[in-house]
């Protein structure tokens, strides 16, 4: 896949937004102190999978040029 970052949609921004902040959200409530007990990679498979389909959608629109 490609590393250049996609042209995202309003909807696509808000959606990842939305799971930055539970990110944030979750980092603030682990307490570090046993090593980071808190699993956010739920939430980085869920960012990953918007930033593909848009990379995906992008490849779409291009080809139909």
């Amino acid at each position: 896949m490609s590393s250049k970052q996609p042209r995202l949609t309003a909807g696509e921004k808000a959606q990842l937004a939305w799971y930055v902040a539970r990110m944030a959200k979750r980092g603030l409530a682990d307490d570090r102190q046993y090593g980071g007990r808190v699993d956010q990679s739920d939430l980085q498979r869920k960012y990953d999978r918007v930033l593909a389909q848009a990379r995906k959608r992008e490849e779409r629109a291009n080809k139909d040029k």
